[in-house]
């Protein structure tokens, strides 16, 4: 029986992701840096979700992991030339065109957007994709930060790798880790939560203009590949415009522009200032990215054509929806009179089928999986909650028992199916 095209491929001609490939993290550098304070933990969760799926050497043994040379930078220039001025710009573009220009991005998520959910979202149309916030002087001094919290592969392209920092110097040695196996070595200038705050990163390096300048001339004078930014507004448009000029001046080549305040931390009370995000676009001679308001494949569409950006980026609605970008699309965003909309014959419980089956292949940390397990779900653990406790009075996730969960919730006839419009 012939498959229905998802809508999306046929609008935007996206071509089709493979699912699997070798993955290798920055175990293959063999760094002997000292060892020192371990990874932020995680104080509500169970101790085992600290350790991974799966053994990596186990992974290592029965595959092929790429190395260096298999995974070549996307080079741009070389470090001390990447020059001001209209080369500047058009280096900028050239390179956003080598890449395809990618319209479908998955934004940088905290312990969400680890490889396995990147590989599961490029599938579903995803056009490139940020790997979670990597603190930078963390991943400088500890070898096992590293190899947990950056995994890649061959296929996981265009990626940006995002940083935190406060400090020019850490965050260039962290860069240099990472610029053979990325597109974009990208800053977070956007994160509001009150961790940034007391390690004075993210949106609240807002307050010191000067360090962030600094910050992005010592990666753009520095590396191979360019530098990437990802900000927030300030509540008066001007303000905002003289920032991001100043970061294009700076040496930023690509600017991804989250249209909610730093103070707008609650995306569903606030909503995103498109207007500011064009603003932003026409005022810039970069790429620029939208980010905020992307519920659904219409609100992709919208936002291309009012902010009249280069791409959209998504996050809290692809946790729930990995298959967003393919032009599926919940219950929730289904309104009762639109008779075009028809069952995708694709819910999140087959989402997250294959998710652990990456998740298998790529090992990461148990935090995340029960983290994915609970966003892709949650809708489900409502009609039957006691499933949803049996799940968190595990101390201790494996795939058989999270396989078993599934199927409980199928035999107990619970699906809820995702949608596509019938074109």
């Amino acid at each position: 029986m012939n498959k229905r095209k998802p809508f999306l491929f046929s609008l935007l001609n996206i071509p089709p992701k493979p699912l699997f490939c070798n993955p290798f993290s920055l175990m293959a550098l063999n760094q002997t840096q000292t060892q020192t304070q371990t990874r932020t933990t995680h104080p509500d969760l169970p101790p085992n979700d600290e350790l991974l799926c799966s053994n990596p050497q186990q992974n290592q043994d029965e595959q092929s992991c790429s190395s260096l040379s298999d995974t070549p930078p996307s080079q741009i220039g070389c470090p001390g030339k990447y020059l001001s001025g209209e080369s500047r710009v058009e280096r900028a573009w050239a390179h956003w065109t080598k890449l395809g220009r990618p319209k479908l991005i998955v934004a940088p998520m905290v312990d969400n957007s680890e490889l396995p959910f990147r590989m599961l979202c490029r599938k579903y149309g995803a056009e490139a994709a940020y790997t979670p916030m990597l603190h930078s002087r963390i991943f400088t001094e500890n070898e096992k930060y590293r190899n947990q919290e950056f995994t890649t592969c061959k296929e996981d392209r265009p990626l940006f790798v995002q940083f935190c920092a406060n400090d020019p110097d850490v965050l260039l040695e962290a860069a240099r880790r990472v610029e053979p196996y990325c597109d974009y070595v990208d800053i977070n200038l956007g994160c509001p939560q009150r961790i940034a705050r007391r390690g004075n990163y993210g949106a609240f390096l807002m307050d010191n203009l000067p360090l962030v300048k600094s910050l992005v001339e010592k990666l753009a004078l520095n590396l191979s590949v360019p530098v990437s930014c990802k900000i927030r507004v300030f509540p008066n448009l001007q303000d905002t415009l003289k920032y991001a000029k100043m970061l294009e001046d700076a040496g930023c080549s690509l600017l991804a522009v989250h249209g909610r305040t730093r103070d707008e931390k609650d995306g569903k009370k606030f909503r995103a200032d498109w207007n500011a995000i064009k603003a932003v676009k026409n005022a810039l001679r970069i790429p620029v990215l939208a980010n905020g308001n992307i519920r659904h494949i219409d609100d992709v569409r919208n936002c291309l054509e009012e902010t009249e950006a280069d791409g959209v980026l998504s996050a809290e609605s692809l946790l729930e929806n990995p298959a967003l970008f393919a032009g599926f699309r919940t219950a929730d965003w289904v309104a009762d009179d639109e008779k075009e909309n028809l069952d995708g014959k694709l819910d999140q419980a087959d989402l997250l089928l294959e998710y652990l089956k990456l998740c298998e292949r790529y090992p990461v940390p148990w935090r995340m999986i029960r983290a994915h397990v609970h966003k892709m779900l949650g809708d489900w653990f409502r009609i039957q909650p006691h499933v949803r406790e049996d799940l968190n009075a595990q101390s201790r996730l494996t795939f058989e028992f999270l396989y078993s969960l599934v199927d409980r919730l199928r035999e107990l006839g619970v699906r809820i199916p995702l949608y596509q419009k019938d074109t």
